[in-house]
């Protein structure tokens, strides 16, 4: 079942809020060439992402708009699928104290790996 976007003209956003785009949930091609397979709502997703600033609050001043930003995981809500004039969205609504990086360039290929919150399958 697909839903159809949000239209919308112009959003204002409310006091020190960001709210990102292009947040990658997909499959991630490591700079190696490796596919790694989608793994959001397992161990191994639990990760910061990047996001693109979609647009910011008044009241905010460590972000503008169009920059990339690395968000601690989890601190992110449900995205909201909008349509405007430069085509659809999804945005979300991040913590702004859980801004991790901030980068005026697209960051490179995520090959964040990690094993340290793997817990391993023991069998008595």
């Amino acid at each position: 079942m697909s839903i159809n976007p949000h239209k919308v003209e112009r959003l204002k956003v409310l006091r020190d809020s960001v709210l990102v785009a292009d947040m990658n949930f997909d499959e991630r091609t490591l700079s190696s060439g490796l596919v790694l397979l989608k793994d959001d709502g397992k161990n191994e997703g639990i990760r910061p992402r990047w996001g693109r600033v979609y647009a910011t609050g008044p009241e905010q001043k460590d972000v503008t708009e169009g920059q990339w930003i690395c968000v601690a995981h989890g601190r992110w809500t449900r995205g909201l699928k909008i349509e405007d004039a430069t085509g659809t969205h999804t945005i979300r609504k991040i913590d702004p104290k859980d801004i991790l990086l901030v980068s005026d360039v697209e960051p490179g290929p995520d090959d964040t790996l990690t094993t340290a919150i793997t817990v391993p399958n023991r069998r008595a």
